[in-house]
């Protein structure tokens, strides 16, 4: 019997001892980390271009003739220059062009001016009419479009640069780059400019009238086509372009490094039924080397962002592009500029 007894005791025991040990786990209790007390890092917002100012600048810009293409596409420029840039007074001034807008800007009368890329050349380097003259500071914002050298007539009998000699010539202001180009011209056909015509010195404009009066039998342009002399001379008279090709044309380019061939399509005027062969120089803006690396960049991106007006103010327009802006750049690019155009 006591046998038995411890037995059960020994199970009871053993029982209670594994009842215990089947208990639940206490749960574990995890202590919040303390609140930091430092501030959350600052993120600075994308940086934005702030629009340059400028102190009530006034920026003149020389083109040339009333009747040329160069005066409205500098009136374009300077609407576009007031209007988008702050603290700009931009005004385009009528003047005898290239050669002249290139003395204007030695002299600090103009701050932009429109010129022939030729004459652009001769002034940096002293040659042609400016020698003893170089314009060391001179310097390119954009290379424009092509300007085909035009001989204009109402004399269907005069077909040949040839036909020129004896007769009464317009041949550009004095000073201007038509002057030059028709030195240039009569030269490359074996003649005397002093001797062999009756050179007037004639800007578009009165050349177009002195056609329509027959007080000239021929005029020297050297202009972005259709220029507007040559339209209003053919609104009542049939016009008539003298080719420039063969011999006297590779005389020319041969003298002369920027000359280039070019044709005139067929009815660019009235009465000029066919092609003609020329030669073409380009027209350029140019600035001085005194001129701040942040003007000449607000000028140049305002020009070739706003080139749907330019071509409102002349049908040369689309022929301005940026994939040409430096295209025969005869001289050294502004850094303001260039900063645009490698942005680009």
């Amino acid at each position: 019997m006591k046998k038995a007894f411890s037995l059960l005791m020994v199970l009871i025991l053993s029982f209670s001892l594994l009842a215990g040990c089947a208990k639940d786990p206490e749960p574990v209790v995890e202590t919040p980390a303390p609140p930091t007390t430092e501030a959350p890092v600052a993120v600075d917002p994308a940086p934005v271009d702030e629009p340059v100012v400028f102190d009530n600048l006034f920026v003149n810009i020389g083109t040339g003739g009333t009747a040329g293409t160069y005066f409205p596409l500098g009136g374009a420029f300077a609407e576009i220059w007031n209007t988008n840039i702050k603290g700009i007074n931009a005004t385009a001034q009528s003047t005898g062009a290239s050669v002249a807008n290139i003395n204007l800007l030695m002299d600090k009368k103009v701050e932009v001016v429109i010129v022939q890329n030729d004459i652009a050349l001769y002034a940096n380097v002293g040659e042609k009419m400016f020698e003893g003259q170089t314009f060391e500071g001179i310097r390119g914002l954009a290379t424009l479009y092509s300007e085909p050298l035009q001989i204009v007539t109402t004399d269907p009998n005069i077909k040949t640069v040839e036909d020129l000699r004896g007769k009464r010539l317009a041949v550009g202001a004095i000073g201007s780059g038509v002057e030059a180009n028709a030195r240039q011209i009569i030269a490359a056909a074996g003649m005397d400019f002093e001797k062999d015509i009756d050179a007037k010195f004639l800007s578009f404009s009165e050349a177009s009238a002195g056609l329509k009066d027959k007080q000239v039998d021929a005029a020297f342009l050297t202009a972005g086509i259709p220029t507007a002399a040559i339209q209003d001379l053919s609104a009542q008279n049939d016009v008539y372009i003298v080719a420039i090709e063969g011999d006297i044309a590779n005389t020319l380019k041969t003298d002369y490094k920027f000359f280039t061939d070019y044709v005139i399509p067929a009815n660019t005027y009235k009465g000029q039924t066919e092609d003609v062969q020329t030669l073409t120089v380009k027209s350029m803006l140019c600035v001085s080397t005194e001129m701040s690396d942040e003007l000449a960049y607000e000028l140049t991106k305002q020009i070739y962002t706003n080139l749907d007006r330019v071509v409102l103010a002349h049908n040369v327009g689309k022929f301005i592009t940026l994939e040409t802006a430096l295209d025969a750049m005869p001289v050294p690019v502004h850094p303001g500029a260039q900063k645009f155009f490698d942005e680009q």
